[in-house]
């Protein structure tokens, strides 16, 4: 049984933690009401160009000079994933359900016989993924130590991306990140950034004749040209933003289960306490009692 020294120090380093975990949680939530405002306004955007790509797509996407990022180069045999998780941890399974969805990506891709490549956005993302597929890491970007996210990082992995598709390094695009929903759900989500994947129903309506509307000066293909690289980048950011606000949210969630823990740590403690000094005290009464008798 632990001596009453022990349970004090015991009692005081519990506090200790959930003064730490208390702290974090409050600048967690101070740091989510930003990067919730973030995510929620870059969302009408990068729904709005989804749909104004689909009226351009429509008609270009069967041309022979279609621009890569729109229909791919073709082929399905070798996949980029992009897998996006925070710098830092302490935020539950966040990190790591990126990380297992990114994984059981890549067995079932490569039971299919295909060729995986990984670039990984995110500290933590890297360090699991780096365990088991050392081999299909082709680089990985971090942002430990920035404050915020902005658009000209999402453009630099956009740019990145681009480069390797016109050298040909691989077919298929994919970024997973989670999208936040509130501050205790965020889903894992996968979402194809090359070939572009444009909603069904917009292109039906688009191929129905519903573009038939529009004059585009100069022609679809020249307009995707230059929209597609910035679509990229924008999905990309959206992706960032979302995990940045999801992130904060698990953060909180944790920080907040974590003190309740403490909480609750410390009240079994501070009873096994009470009980071993009362213990003590009627050990020590018994004692003198019988000491007393025995005079």
């Amino acid at each position: 049984m632990p001596s009453l020294k022990d349970l004090r120090n015991r009692i005081n380093s519990v506090k200790s933690t959930q003064k730490i975990t208390s702290a974090m949680k409050m600048v967690a939530a101070a740091k989510l009401r930003r990067a919730q405002s973030q995510a929620e306004a870059a969302r009408p955007y990068a729904q709005r160009m989804e749909r104004m790509l689909a009226a351009l797509a429509a008609s270009a996407a069967g041309s022979p000079t279609a621009p890569r990022a729109l229909v791919g180069t073709g082929r399905d045999q070798v996949h980029l994933l992009i897998p996006v998780t925070a710098d830092r941890g302490l935020a539950g399974a966040f990190n790591s359900n990126v990380s297992r969805m990114t994984r059981n990506s890549i067995r079932r891709l490569e039971g299919e016989g295909k060729t995986v490549k990984i670039l990984a956005v995110g500290r933590k993302g890297r360090d699991f993924l780096k365990r088991e597929f050392s081999a299909n890491l082709i680089g990985d970007v971090t942002y430990a130590g920035r404050k915020s996210i902005n658009f000209t990082d999402a453009q630099e992995i956009g740019t990145r991306v681009t480069t390797m598709l016109m050298a040909g390094e691989f077919d298929v695009a994919t970024v997973i990140y989670n999208q936040f929903h509130s501050v205790i759900t965020q889903v894992p989500t996968e979402m194809q950034l090359i070939p572009m994947k444009l909603p069904e129903a917009k292109v039906e309506d688009a191929a129905a004749g519903a573009h038939a509307i529009y004059e585009f000066e100069p022609d679809e293909e020249t307009i995707l040209a230059h929209l597609l690289p910035q679509n990229l980048a924008i999905q990309l950011y959206r992706a960032l933003l979302e995990n940045a606000a999801g992130f904060y949210g698990s953060q909180m969630s944790a920080m907040d289960n974590a003190t309740r823990n403490a909480g609750d740590m410390i009240k079994r403690l501070s009873q096994n306490y009470n009980r071993a000094r009362q213990a003590n005290i009627t050990r020590e009464l018994i004692e003198i009692i019988s000491g007393a008798e025995a005079v």
